[in-house]
């Protein structure tokens, strides 16, 4: 989308963990050096906890790539509040046999596995992530597992990764001996304001674009409306990137971070660090497929047909919902007409559930933005539409795209608005 306008090979900033954007922080590398200690010396069980998003997920997978080859891992990484029977899960971190099985005769086999592994000068390590599920009992099932040693040498270790929960159930007083058998832990903490900075800079850099494509300013804000965490930070960023393209914008400054925050705080998804001002256009969602032109008046459906139009907008503001393909034709028409007294009070999906979850009452006019595929509509949506009570605007997505690189997109602007108030009667007739 915006990749090749600001020069990046790929999405930096993905929400997906990945070690190749690893930016260790002075946390991180704390983290990730006591991870390689406890392997090193052999600690019984190392916890690392930290908050949802704070990166603990990607160092657990950067220490994967670096691991001796001389260590068995057995990674159980789905944990959940079912998480079930211990040992069938470990069976299948290490890829035993364990269909048909019970488990003493699963608990038999791993221990001949870790005992073999051991002869053949192997350690088998165990990391759980999300252990902050497992409950007690099953962390003191864990603990007796730990008891198979040979002479000074710990033949299993487990690896704990958690968010801070986990902590807390480890304080419990009837998990005293496994809290005395844990020989690293540390407690991973949101980045800093310059750590944020850095942060940002280094996954533009990774990604092949501008280290200052975020301004000192930007990332300011950035910090402050995401309290340092990087999940959060990605999320931000990204959303940035997208409404900067939209308005071709050659860096990202505090103002832009500032509206997408707001946006993202108005859909209820972004914690509430964001300032607190008035909102712009809501948070954009996620895409669906179509295009055609045209207008049409609501149809004389009785199942969606209200009694009474909806009122206008504050001052006479015309309220419009936009429905598009494109998250990006989304953002960039909401900040578009906003400029011609539009009230853009919802964008979404072009989905026949999302254009059913829309409040009736809260729009006077619905733009739809398609493409000359009509004909591949599917038929719930081409349903939807058929029957929906509001006028619509059928729009060509091609247009708008087009209209993205131009010169003269508040001419595209104005002549879009000039449409859709034609539509509603009650609505001011001109446009400036």
């Amino acid at each position: 989308m915006y990749e090749n306008f600001y020069g990046f090979r790929e999405k930096p900033f993905s929400l997906l963990p990945d070690s190749g954007f690893l930016y260790l922080s002075s946390k991180h590398r704390i983290a990730l050096t006591l991870l390689e200690y406890g392997l090193l010396n052999q600690a019984g069980f190392t916890v690392i906890s930290g908050d949802i998003g704070t990166g603990k997920t990607t160092l657990i997978r950067q220490l994967l790539n670096q691991i001796d080859p001389g260590i068995k891992v057995g990674l159980i990484s789905n944990t959940h509040q079912t998480f079930g029977d211990l040992m069938q899960w470990i069976a299948l971190a290490f890829e035993l046999p364990h269909q048909g099985k019970d488990k003493v005769t699963l608990y038999r086999d791993f221990m001949d596995f870790i005992i073999r592994e051991y002869g053949q000068g192997r350690r088998t390590v165990l990391i759980v992530d999300e252990a902050q599920n497992m409950s007690a009992e099953t962390l003191e099932e864990l603990r007796m597992l730990s008891n198979v040693n040979a002479d000074k040498d710990q033949v299993l270790q487990v690896i704990l990764v958690g968010q801070r929960e986990l902590r807390d159930t480890l304080r419990r007083p009837d998990l005293v001996q496994f809290a005395q058998r844990i020989g690293v832990d540390y407690h991973l903490e949101p980045l800093t304001e310059a750590e944020t900075r850095a942060y940002i800079r280094h996954r533009c850099q990774t990604a092949g674009g501008k280290v200052d494509l975020f301004t000192d300013q930007a990332c300011a804000q950035i910090h402050q409306s995401t309290g340092g965490v990087p999940r959060l930070i990605n999320l931000l960023c990204d959303t940035a990137l997208v409404y900067g393209y939209a308005e071709q914008r050659d860096s990202i400054d505090a103002e832009l971070i500032n509206e997408v925050a707001r946006d993202k705080q108005s859909g209820g998804l972004f914690p509430s660090r964001a300032p607190e001002t008035p909102a712009a256009s809501p948070e954009p969602r996620s895409p669906f497929a179509g295009r055609m032109t045209g207008a049409r008046k609501p149809a004389d459906n009785p199942k969606r047909t209200a009694t009474t139009r909806p009122a206008a907008g504050k001052a006479g503001q015309l309220r419009l919902a936009v429905a598009a393909d494109s998250e990006l034709l989304r953002i960039y028409l909401a900040r578009l007409l906003t400029k011609f007294d539009i009230q853009v009070v919802a964008t979404l999906p072009l989905s026949s559930q999302a254009l059913n979850e829309l409040e009736p009452d809260s729009i006077d006019a619905l733009l739809v933005e398609l493409d000359d595929r009509i004909d591949r509509l599917d038929q719930t949506l081409y349903d939807t539409l058929i029957d929906w009570k509001h006028p619509i605007l059928f729009n060509d997505s091609l247009a708008t795209e087009a209209s993205l690189s131009q010169p003269d997109r508040l001419d595209y602007g104005r002549k879009l608005s000039q449409k859709l108030y034609s539509l509603v009667p009650h609505a001011p007739q001109s446009v400036a």
